[in-house]
């Protein structure tokens, strides 16, 4: 049983994987892996962004505390001259906890700092390869579309494409059935002309009538042809008695032997 599942399991991923490559369109999947790759470039730049604020954020705080520190050395060094010796020892107490706030942020700063630099390099690297991977990729769906063009070409020419294949068997269905009918109708005439069938009409002769008009069709082609045989026949005697010298039926007058002949000289 448990093999029986297996294979079936096979058969349904074979099929399953088969639908999927008919489905997969390379450009989409193309285009939609550049589109991940500009979201990871955005997040890598959100990145930059967030830690060079940070970072300005910490030497604006340095610079504040700088600033107070350089304000309590003041204070302690008037509270000494005015001999209070006990405001300037708390002045100077004071200032040294701001200098270790300021030597704290002055580390972050340039942990940040670092970090920052980093995060930029790995920004300019991945454009680079984003750039690149566009390039790649115009020019892999310009040659996968020239190539799909030109098989569907081949295949319209061809006829092996599916819209051809129909096409084709449209055109072979349509002769089929209109030889199917022209036999059909010779079949019908052929049976109406032997009488076999009978026509409702009246239209239809039987093979009596069919066989007399026949032979009188060619009884009036053996008349005309006698009648033109005629007028050739008369046309050519009437030339030849023009010729001989005179209408028809009227005779040449014959030259008399008792006729005195001149003599020229």
């Amino acid at each position: 049983m448990s093999g029986v599942m297996k294979r079936m399991g096979m058969i349904f991923r074979a099929k399953a994987n088969k639908a999927l490559d008919r489905a997969e369109d390379p450009r989409e999947t193309l285009d939609y892996s550049y589109q991940k790759q500009l979201e990871l470039l955005q997040k890598v730049r959100r990145g930059v962004a967030d830690v060079a604020t940070s970072r300005k954020r910490l030497e604006l705080q340095l610079n504040q505390l700088q600033t107070q520190s350089t304000k309590l050395e003041e204070q302690g060094r008037k509270a000494l001259a005015l001999g209070r010796e006990d405001l300037a020892r708390e002045a100077l107490t004071r200032r040294a906890a701001l200098q270790q706030q300021v030597s704290d942020l002055e580390t972050q700063h340039q942990t940040l700092q670092g970090e920052e630099e980093k995060l930029t390099l790995a920004s300019q690297r991945l454009q680079a390869k984003v750039d690149a991977f566009r390039t790649k990729k115009e020019t892999i769906k310009a040659t996968y579309t020239a190539a799909q063009a030109q098989t569907r070409i081949g295949e319209a020419f061809s006829g092996i494409s599916e819209e051809m294949g129909d096409v084709g068997m449209a055109i072979q269905r349509a002769e089929d059935k209109t030889a199917q009918l022209q036999a059909r109708a010779g079949a019908i005439d052929e049976l109406l002309a032997s009488g076999a069938l009978d026509d409702p009409t009246g239209t239809a002769k039987d093979d009596i009538t069919a066989e007399l008009d026949r032979l009188s069709s060619g009884s009036d082609v053996e008349l005309e042809l006698q009648r033109m045989k005629a007028e050739l026949a008369g046309g050519t005697s009437g030339r030849q008695q023009a010729i001989e010298g005179g209408p028809a039926g009227q005779a040449r007058p014959a030259q008399s032997q008792d006729q005195p002949r001149f003599d020229k000289s």
